[in-house]
């Protein structure tokens, strides 16, 4: 379905998920669809974001395209003119209009983007971590796979890029659902959606997903291990969890759980070396543990830029001893591991 223009979520929410919603109801999850039909009443009608109408004028100021689609395996994902021939926007007039709307949208913290020709670049270089990520992953060829926490939905279209049958991110900012709408828009029969939720709203015991994705954000929940039992709870028997995180190096058993604030962090709970993180995994139930990846993340990766102009990594760190946090702790070191449900 072609959406309305202009969007105004709290009149056009079911026009926006309805592709997805009727799938949910052909594929025997009419529940969850059901469920899901509440939750975005409740997101964009009963208590809706302050700054939403705001956001929703600058998607709005988005010139139209007949033709376009979002080619989602290049390091920027991009939208594009769909025909050779098709007059593209960065030759019109429309290019200022273009920056001004996507500058309505800022600050755009994952990516990076382009629309156009027109670079967005964004704080994090989301495609690094997926080149780390990538070439350990079993073929999502076909997959149906969920992105907790997925931001504005980079890695969403990699997935999709990658050969997913179906992506779902979820995500409760609504920053981020508008910047992920912003590529939609332009290629609305793409298979990827992105939810204004938690994994905690998701029903229990779905079992839905060959694959779950969950990267940057287990240091953020309280209770890690319920969030490792959440993850396994959307997926189908012998289904793969990707699990990225910050980590410590450390033996088996250490974890460091900051005072008060983590790189300038509040909301930083628990850092476990990656020998800890495998035993998380195994206490939850998973099987086939492996650690693929430990990379430091460096200032080049996340940065202030044009399009995120607050402060960034480099503010956090010790100015004297970038090997620190402001506060004295090792500086980022992100790990990835895989992981299987029991069949």
């Amino acid at each position: 379905m072609t959406l309305p223009h202009p969007l105004d979520l709290s009149r056009h929410w079911r026009d926006l998920y309805d592709p997805l919603l009727t799938h949910l109801c052909e594929t025997g999850n009419a529940a969850w669809a059901g469920q899901l039909q509440s939750q975005l009443l409740q997101r964009f009608v009963s208590h809706p974001h302050g700054d939403l109408e705001r956001w929703q004028n600058a998607y709005n100021g988005l010139p139209v395209s007949a033709a376009a689609k979002v080619l989602p395996n290049r390091s920027a994902v991009a939208v594009t003119a769909n025909e050779p021939d098709q007059p593209d926007l960065r030759l019109g007039s429309l290019q200022p209009e273009l920056e001004h709307a996507l500058r309505g949208l800022m600050p755009w913290r994952k990516g990076p983007f382009e629309f156009f020709g027109l670079s967005v670049d964004t704080e994090w270089r989301s495609d690094w971590k997926w080149d780390r990520v990538a070439p350990h992953l079993s073929d999502l060829t076909g997959r149906t796979v969920l992105d907790v926490g997925c931001g504005s939905g980079y890695h969403c279209w990699r997935m999709w890029g990658a050969g997913a049958s179906r992506v779902i991110g979820i995500d409760p900012g609504l920053l981020f659902l508008m910047q992920f709408l912003s590529l939609k828009r332009y290629d609305n029969a793409a298979p990827v959606d992105l939810l204004p939720i938690r994994v905690e709203d998701l029903p229990p015991d779905m079992a839905y997903f060959d694959t779950v994705f969950s990267m940057g954000i287990l240091y953020h929940r309280r209770s890690p291990i319920d969030h490792l039992l959440d993850l396994k709870a959307t997926l189908k028997p012998g289904g793969e969890v990707v699990l990225e995180t910050l980590v410590i190096a450390g033996n088996e058993g250490e974890v460091l759980m900051p005072e008060d604030r983590y790189a300038m962090m509040r909301n930083v709970w628990f850092i476990p070396s990656s020998r800890s993180l495998k035993r998380w995994l195994a206490r939850a139930g998973f099987v086939d543990i492996r650690v693929v990846d430990e990379s430091l993340t460096s200032t080049e990766e996340q940065r202030a830029t044009d399009w995120m102009q607050f402060q960034s990594l480099s503010d956090f760190l010790d100015p004297s001893d970038p090997s620190k946090t402001a506060e004295g702790y090792p500086a980022p070191l992100r790990a990835t591991l895989i992981a299987r449900k029991p069949r």
